[in-house]
């Protein structure tokens, strides 16, 4: 079985309240890139799991990978072999899409293919919240309002079809440790949906990343590719999750984009 996750932007990232339980509250919308991903491929095996990659280099060892840990997971939960877990890796670490999180919210829906478990969507989201905050996203893989740690979704009526979506991921990274550190917490007056229904063009100072405010600070380089973007005909611009890739979006394909920037670059129309 090959599989192909792949990985998202956010739309907004409120920062509402620190929890009890070390977490943030958060308000954000999730929106999926199907053009970028990873290629994930899974077989049968008499028992446990092996784990192996090709790619972008992972910087842990096998049995840490949140691959491996879903299959643990799925193992835990259910009657199934073993499996053989190879991921070819596309998607940049430290840019806030999602990427790893997306690998794991795949094993889970190809563990439940591969052995006939018949797990409905609810109950798919239930486990992929157990292996990380945005992972639950990944098994419907439709616009979604997540809340909570981000294991909340509701959906999200959001239509960028026809739209250009820009991706640029310089060279630096940005932990999700250091993104959480600089935050300060605040409810906006108006909550993101309705923000959101606002047309496109009105996003621009109307729709926020939180984390912009401090890693901006810290990282001028991530602003400037914003500005660039803006500069180059984007009807909005933002930071992803926690960074550090920069998006844009584009009424019109802007030219030789990928030429403007250096690090990773990624371009596809929305259908």
């Amino acid at each position: 079985m090959v599989l192909f996750p792949y990985c998202k932007i956010n739309i907004g990232l409120d920062i509402l309240a620190r929890r009890t339980d070390g977490f943030h509250e958060i308000e954000t919308a999730m929106f999926p890139v199907r053009g970028l991903c990873d290629i994930l491929e899974i077989v049968k095996a008499d028992r446990g799991v092996g784990f192996s990659s090709s790619g972008l280099a992972i910087d842990c060892p096998p049995e840490k990978n949140i691959c491996v840990k879903a299959y643990e997971l799925m193992a835990d939960r259910y009657a199934i072999g073993g499996a053989r877990i190879h991921l070819h890796k596309v998607i940049p670490f430290g840019a806030g899409l999602g990427g790893g999180s997306a690998d794991a919210a795949f094993v889970i829906k190809g563990l439940n293919e591969l052995y006939g478990l018949g797990l409905d969507t609810a109950e798919m989201e239930r486990l992929a919240a157990e292996t990380g905050s945005d992972t639950a996203f990944f098994i419907s893989g439709t616009p979604q309002i997540a809340r909570g740690r981000g294991e909340k979704l509701s959906p999200a009526h959001i239509d960028l079809s026809g739209k250009t979506l820009v991706i640029v991921k310089p060279s630096i990274a940005v932990s999700t440790a250091e993104a959480y550190a600089g935050v300060v917490p605040h409810i906006p007056p108006i909550g993101l949906a309705e923000r959101l229904a606002a047309d496109i063009s009105q996003w621009r100072g109307l729709i926020t990343n939180d984390f912009e405010r401090h890693i901006f600070t810290a990282r001028p380089e991530l602003p400037a590719i914003k500005d660039k973007l803006y500069a180059s005909g984007a009807v909005y611009a933002a930071m992803s999750g926690s960074g550090s890739a920069i998006y844009g979006l584009f009424d019109t394909p802007p030219a030789q984009i990928e030429d403007q920037f250096e690090g990773f670059v990624h371009s596809e129309t929305i259908a």
